[in-house]
């Protein structure tokens, strides 16, 4: 456990010194203030538009960090070495990369926390209603993150970071899709398109079930009953991407 601990906390400080993390960070908190400019212009809406700039902002950053982390982790310490100096331990591949995996979503989850602190500030400072729909939004998103960087994870045990990253890119967009995916290879005549269109709907994330943005724009409920199938469903699906990660990263020859 104490390895595990030790690399994981290695991974978190590694991300925290890297240059993009802290400009990223930057980027967000500059994006949520000039939303405020932003909000003056809708007067009507401004509980919404405020709600929908501050969290789709938010999304859009850490979606773009956490495809960079995951997709260049392993490339990183190859160009650096230091993955030949750690694999040449009693370390078990396994455990480094599961480490690795964590220290990028302690990450991802300390800025998510910060940037939510941002914009519950923002809100406050406006006098909007701070509801219980936008604290759902923000904690599933990390859910969003979850599955994605898992996908990264695996792609760049065994592919370059350009190929990871594209490929993470295209699940993200892909796996918002996946539903209407579906729904359109359900109308179709061919039983074979039927069936591709079923693969890929299973075989692709359903990242639309983790978003619940609309619903804290328009500050509807949702239920328990529905949040946890949903975080099962994320966590399931990224503990499936970690164990091909590892597999494909313990038979890697990085002779």
């Amino acid at each position: 456990m104490r390895p595990f601990l030790a690399l994981t906390l290695n991974g978190f400080r590694e991300a925290r010194r890297n240059r993009v993390t802290v400009v990223v960070g930057a980027f967000a908190f500059g994006l949520l203030v000039a939303s405020t400019l932003l909000t003056n212009l809708s007067v009507s809406t401004f509980d919404r538009v405020l709600t929908d700039v501050g969290l789709g902002v938010m999304s859009i950053v850490l979606v773009l960090l956490a495809i960079f982390l995951s997709s260049g982790m392993l490339s990183r310490e190859i160009e650096r070495k230091t993955l030949f100096l750690i694999v040449s331990k009693p370390i078990s591949r396994g455990l480094f990369l599961t480490a690795r995996f964590a220290g990028n979503m302690l990450t991802l989850g300390v800025l998510l926390v910060a940037m939510g602190a941002l914009f519950f500030a923002q809100v406050a400072l406006y006098g909007t209603l701070i509801t219980e729909a936008q604290f759902v939004a923000i904690g599933m998103l990390f859910f969003e993150l979850l599955v994605l960087s898992s996908i990264g994870f695996a792609m760049s045990s065994f592919a370059s970071q350009m190929v990871s990253a594209t490929v993470t890119v295209g699940a993200f967009f892909a796996g918002h899709l996946s539903g209407d995916i579906y729904e359109l290879s359900s109308k179709a005549e061919s039983s074979t398109f039927q069936w591709l269109g079923k693969a890929v709907y299973y075989a692709l994330p359903n990242l639309s079930r983790l978003n619940y943005r609309v619903q804290a724009t328009y500050e509807l409920p949702t239920p328990l009953g529905e949040l946890v199938p949903s975080m099962i469903y994320a966590v399931a699906y990224a503990a499936v991407m970690i164990a091909i990660a590892v597999i494909l990263f313990t038979r890697r020859d990085f002779k």
